[in-house]
């Protein structure tokens, strides 16, 4: 992330996660890319675990490069994410991971 300060990453992670519509979920490693660093993941990662519940982000939309949900801990338990999306509309493949194929947000739609 060079010298920019991690503040200023965050807020632009935050400003993106606020736009991933309903229906569809984003990865670390998109979010990074729109972000403008494209191989901090592991940062957005970071990011999303200090975002406050009170801010009102949908963070549960966030999920891995493979269609998986945030460790159980994020959201208290696995099955509270997948709840949440699942409310949504989204779907998930036999092995339990998000069928990325058909709920990947593109980065523009909501934006």
């Amino acid at each position: 992330m060079g010298g920019e300060s991690t503040g200023s990453f965050y807020q632009r992670v935050y400003a993106i996660v606020e736009k991933i519509p309903v229906g569809t979920v984003a990865t670390y490693g998109q979010i990074a890319l729109l972000a403008g660093s494209p191989r901090a993941a592991r940062q957005v990662g970071y990011a999303m675990s200090g975002a406050s519940s009170q801010w009102g982000l949908p963070c549960h939309r966030v999920v891995n490069r493979l269609g998986e949900m945030a460790p159980e801990h994020a959201f208290g338990d696995r099955g509270y994410q997948r709840m949440l999306l699942e409310m949504e509309g989204i779907t998930f493949l036999p092995d339990g991971r998000i069928d990325l194929k058909k709920h990947l947000w593109n980065g523009h739609e909501g934006a």
